[in-house]
């Protein structure tokens, strides 16, 4: 009888398996097992020994065959760690909403050379090794920033034949434009007027940049698409004022999905803003661990280049110059090195 393959394990082509639980647990698939037989000696490692992925570090001896017990981990791989940690294998974030797991939470002061990272086996993904700094930068944007604007994106349902708004010029407004572009939108608009970062956003994908705020930036926008508005919008910004150009610019029964953390706990959404237009609101903090692995292999394919993002470049300790450099738009996002 066929055994399911268990969402809490990781399993390796040798047939291996690592549980996702501190300490990790390993052992070896149904279907190994029944190739075996009966096991009748085990040869493990001692405690403290160093494995590799994909080299023995054991033995299984059974009534038809010894075997050898083949590493999944290396200690030292070269690991991305997203903004929040989870279990990944609760119901919520099976659902994929990691960043509400009952067992997880959030980073914080976590700019150092070592960190334990709870839940471990749930929350960190393995990347390629490399020392190229243009990827190393892609990675560090996939365990935030990146995602974030993925995030926005896919929530909002964004897919070819769709018409895009993304207000904000930041590096989350930036990642949306890319995700967007990623989906396959027909249009996007970018509402940005820092001249240096909507260079980057038509790269990233945009078709057209709007600098205008406020009420002229909704007209602007209205202007541009037959007065209806695009499909969906990406606030990117979390003020009230970004959220009132973003329900001025949705088109009727159109989506905002929002990204940026809101600075605000009462919103307009009665039935001249969104309840009469049948205007979807959506959106929340981005679980990151969700689409890593596909991120992974978007960027390690040349698919994107979210590194782009990561202007400066400053050693750890220079930390509080990187807040600076970015509090006053002299960085769009710096990444730090130990």
């Amino acid at each position: 009888m066929a055994q399911p393959v268990r969402s809490d394990l990781r399993y390796s082509a040798d047939h291996e398996w690592l549980s996702a639980q501190t300490p990790a647990r390993v052992g070896v698939s149904a279907v190994a097992a029944d190739a075996l037989g009966e096991v009748v000696f085990v040869e493990l490692p001692e405690a403290g020994a160093v494995v590799e992925a994909g080299e023995p570090c054991g033995e299984l001896e059974s009534t038809k065959s010894v075997s050898d017990l083949v590493s999944p981990v290396t200690p030292g791989d070269l690991v991305i760690a997203p903004f929040a940690f989870s279990d990944n294998t609760c119901d919520i974030c099976l659902d994929g909403f990691q960043t509400a797991c009952p067992h997880g939470g959030y980073f914080s002061t976590c700019q150092s050379e070592v960190v334990r990272v709870p839940q471990a086996d749930g929350t960190l993904v393995v990347a390629p090794a490399t020392e190229d700094e243009a990827i190393l930068k892609s990675y560090l944007a996939l365990s935030d920033v990146y995602l974030t604007g993925y995030h926005a994106a896919f929530m909002g349902k964004v897919e070819p034949g769709k018409s895009v708004t993304v207000i904000g010029d930041g590096a989350v407004g930036l990642s949306a434009v890319l995700a967007a572009s990623r989906m396959g939108a027909d249009r996007i608009i970018l509402m940005g007027r820092h001249t240096d970062r909507t260079d980057l956003g038509r790269d990233f994908g945009a078709t057209d940049v709007v600098a205008e705020r406020g009420q002229e930036g909704v007209e602007k926008v209205r202007s541009m698409t037959d007065r209806q508005g695009t499909h969906v919008v990406l606030e990117a910004v979390g003020h009230m004022a970004a959220y009132e150009q973003s329900y001025g610019v949705v088109r009727s029964g159109g989506v905002i999905s929002r990204v940026g953390v809101p600075q605000y706990e009462d919103a307009p959404v009665g039935f001249m803003s969104l309840f009469g237009r049948n205007i979807t609101l959506t959106g929340g903090p981005a679980p990151v661990r969700a689409y890593l692995e596909q991120g992974l292999k978007d960027v390690t394919s040349g698919l994107i280049n979210p590194g782009q993002l990561f202007d400066v470049t400053l050693p750890l300790d220079e930390a509080p110059k990187g807040y600076e450099l970015m509090d006053s738009r002299k960085a769009l996002k710096v990444m730090l090195k130990p």
